[in-house]
């Protein structure tokens, strides 16, 4: 057979001619264009209209009127087409419609007609979402899973104090993920290790579930409980923070069903009282997460948050998905002290009810009746089996935070002035007065950013004009506005790489 006989199916032509030597090669009969076969039960061979392939080799083709049928390919060739160039010509005038000036428009995909699914990631690359039966194994090790010890140590390069809830964390983690690469061991199924973390602003919460995913190498997707609503009623419905995970898993099935979710401003949520109306995004919210957090499988959008028509969806289980639910629990303090002065009594051993006004670290006393009591339902709490609370950053911590970390603010500016080959140093005095102002902003560590920027701005604005300048320390009057920094002139003034480049 020549090569003249056989031209293989061309997507930019209509129409392709296919000898009767390939067809009877093909089907295994003669005579198969006029659909004469050489056994009375074989279905008759039809032929697409355009491109003239036969349906053994196009599959089922589509009936578009008496004796002309389509294969799935050039109709949807068809549609790709009208949907680049509009219906008339595309001038957008009265009578043409372009369709790429028409939002949230699009034909739709032929393949789903055809069971052939949404394209999405699996663990083989691209293609159809496989049921449960046919995922394979998880793709962590046991054997490689980090241990709790050496995660609380990569946490500590990265994060200053709070070593309750980091050894906390590890340890969930660790259980977590030994149960996602074992399953069920000895018919005893392992449940969740999901955690509510309490902790005031700034202590921490976010920064630390963010860098555990990141040294973890997990997806992980950072929600806000404000814009969730029972069904999307005016926000974001319940089923979009899973949509989330998949994005940031680059829409690979099996390893979003390993990530980390973490819902912050979880106590958001909370039972609104003395209401009569309809709690859509309190209580209900609460109850609508419950099948999320324990494990369901969850029919999300690809590619959006919300469902609607024109978006392929998928399925995934959030059976190991991990969820961390963080929250500063405002007035937590007050439930707490109410139970724990409760019985109080009078008399010289009595305890005096200003006891715990001077405690800081109150909330980690804080109880599962304690988040009853602000409004959290029952059947919310017990799916999340690990409670613990961050510590109130003291004047100390923050000194810490702010030289000790490995990307700590100052390594960042000192690295940012060393660009212009200026050092930049920073005395005790100066990181104390820089730490006290942050606690009187009672905005914890996220505050220290943008009190250093204050006092940075005009340094940083003049050094780039005056190439004498050599080091700049930061002092505490500086701080305090009772004097300037101390400016060096260098030694050896302007250096030769920068005097070539003037």
């Amino acid at each position: 057979m020549s090569n003249q006989d056989f031209r293989e199916f061309d997507p930019d032509e209509n129409a392709v001619d296919i000898s009767d030597e390939v067809i009877e090669e093909v089907t295994g009969h003669e005579d198969g264009k006029n659909g004469n076969t050489d056994k009375k039960d074989d279905k008759p061979i039809e032929f697409c209209y355009m491109c003239h392939r036969p349906d053994t080799i196009t599959g089922p083709l589509i009936k578009m009127a008496p004796g002309m049928s389509i294969c799935k390919d050039c109709m949807q060739r068809t549609f790709d087409t009208m949907g680049s160039f509009g219906f008339g010509g595309g001038d957008n005038s009265k009578n043409n419609v372009d369709m790429n000036k028409m939002p949230n428009i699009s034909f739709l995909n032929l393949g789903s007609l055809f069971g052939e699914g949404p394209k999405i990631k699996n663990a083989h690359g691209y293609g159809e979402a496989k049921n449960k039966e046919d995922r394979p194994a998880p793709a962590i090790d046991i054997n490689n899973i980090i241990p709790p010890h050496k995660i609380k140590a990569m946490l500590d390069e990265y994060v200053v104090g709070q070593d309750y809830a980091k050894k906390v964390m590890s340890v969930a983690v660790y259980n977590h993920y030994k149960r996602v690469a074992t399953g069920t061991m000895d018919d005893i199924e392992i449940e969740k290790s999901n955690m509510l973390m309490l902790g005031p602003t700034g202590s921490g919460k976010t920064y630390l579930v963010r860098t555990l995913a990141r040294l973890l190498d997990v997806p992980l997707a950072i929600t806000d409980a404000t814009s969730l609503t029972e069904a999307g009623y005016i926000g974001d419905d319940i089923e979009s923070v899973v949509s989330k995970l998949l994005a940031a898993s680059g829409n690979d099935v099996e390893r979003c069903q390993q990530g980390i979710i973490f819902i912050d401003e979880i106590d958001k949520l909370a039972k609104k009282k003395n209401t009569n109306q309809r709690d859509v995004s309190g209580e209900s919210v609460q109850q609508g997460m419950l099948k999320l957090l324990e494990g369901a499988d969850v029919e999300v959008p690809i590619g959006a948050s919300s469902k609607n028509a024109m978006v392929p969806t998928t399925t995934i289980n959030t059976r190991n998905i991990l969820f961390i639910c963080g929250g500063a629990f405002p007035a937590m303090d007050e439930i707490i002290k109410a139970r724990l002065n409760k019985h109080s009594s009078m008399g010289f051993m009595a305890d005096l009810k200003d006891k715990y006004d001077e405690d800081k670290n109150i909330l980690q006393k804080v109880t599962v009746e304690d988040l009853r009591e602000f409004g959290m339902i029952p059947e919310f709490i017990g799916r999340l089996p690990i409670v613990f609370a961050t510590e109130m950053l003291d004047e100390d911590m923050l000194v810490r935070i702010l030289r000790e970390p490995k990307n700590a603010i100052i390594k960042q500016y000192q690295k940012l002035l060393e660009l212009d080959e200026v050092k930049l140093e920073f005395d005790d005095g100066a990181l104390h007065a820089i730490a006290r102002k942050a606690l009187d902003k009672k905005l914890g560590a996220r505050g220290l950013r943008s009190i250093i920027e204050e006092f940075m701005l005009d340094i940083m604005y003049e050094i780039p004009k005056d190439d004498n300048i050599g080091q700049v320390i930061i002092t505490e009057d500086y701080i305090e506005k009772k004097g300037g920094p101390k400016i060096l002139v260098r030694t050896t003034g302007i250096l030769p790489e920068k005097a070539a480049a003037q």
